[in-house]
């Protein structure tokens, strides 16, 4: 495996960017009419595009965020920890309706709930210019939302000579369009969680539910939590265990798992290492709040 775009090997995450305001510490989930109290909050950038590129980067891949992004006080109070990230940000388009999309994250324990707000369309103006950009490899899109507005971003990209791969990223409308598969032809990397692999594929057994996927996709790699991963390549199925670590927030763990795959999965390793290396970056992101916060900022490492 690799592109077949001479001299590329950083990675374009398309998607939406959130504000993500996690509470950690419930002891209980919200009720209507009561008010509860959280041991600690995050304010953070967030959504799987930023998150899969922060983890990406901070394994040595160039990654590229394509997205659009505000120009409103939240967005200019998030903009220096996005800078913090070793994202690259020059295709990031700059719109004083483009959000961030608001999201509150309630976790208690291993569970998390979530609030949003959706802020505009996905599209950004500098798709085409990102797509042509000579260090590019792989278009990663990190939600399904994102490609049912961008109906042609896996043609264009393939077009190019690019891989690309496709996070589905629960919605609960979405997941139900009869047109996933029709959509999301050509994607070469897909990277469901459990939940969104039964949804699509009315399954209940995840080997089953790998098994329908790969009728679709060339690799479909499954997210089970704490339970580790399967992927499924080739005909063959491998699943792996993931070690046992204390879980502070599991919110982006998901996305972090993907840079973990991509990165490898790019440099043309066989798929045992690359199931690894997911498991192992989804591993480290639990332990810190948020989807970034496990990971080194570049004026600390400087």
């Amino acid at each position: 495996m690799s592109s077949t775009n001479s001299g590329g090997r950083a990675i374009l995450s398309l998607g939406r960017v959130y504000c993500d305001m996690v509470f950690n510490g419930l002891d209980s989930m919200p009720e209507l009419g009561r008010e509860l109290f959280a041991r600690d909050f995050t304010l953070t950038p967030g959504g799987g595009a930023l998150i899969t590129a922060a983890h990406a980067a901070a394994l040595g891949r160039p990654a590229a965020l394509l997205a659009r992004f505000g120009t409103d006080a939240i967005s200019n109070a998030l903009k220096p920890q996005m800078l913090d990230l070793g994202i690259d940000l020059q295709f990031l388009e700059l719109h004083a309706s483009a959000g961030p999309q608001l999201t509150v994250v309630m976790v208690q324990d291993e569970e998390r709930a979530f609030l949003s707000r959706r802020a505009g369309h996905a599209a950004p103006a500098s798709f085409e210019t990102a797509l042509d950009w000579s260090d590019a490899a792989h278009l990663h899109i990190a939600e399904y939302a994102t490609l049912h507005e961008m109906p042609g971003a896996v043609q264009a990209a393939k077009r190019r000579g690019l891989t690309v791969s496709l996070d589905p990223s629960w919605d609960a409308d979405l997941i139900k369009d009869p047109l996933f598969f029709e959509r999301a032809a050509g994607v070469d990397v897909f990277l469901p969680n459990l939940e969104e692999a039964r949804a699509l594929t009315h399954c209940e057994d995840p080997e089953q539910a790998l098994r329908t996927l790969a009728k679709h996709f060339p690799v479909v790699v499954l997210k089970c939590g704490g339970d580790g991963g399967m992927l499924a390549a080739g005909g063959k199925i491998i699943a792996q265990t993931s070690p046992v670590v204390e879980v502070v927030d599991t919110t982006g763990a998901g996305d972090a798992f993907n840079a973990g795959f991509l990165h490898v999965w790019l440099q043309g390793a066989d798929m045992d290492k690359c199931l690894a290396s997911a498991i192992e970056a989804g591993m480290r992101s639990v332990q810190a709040a948020g989807g970034t916060g496990s990971l080194p900022k570049v004026h600390d490492v400087a």
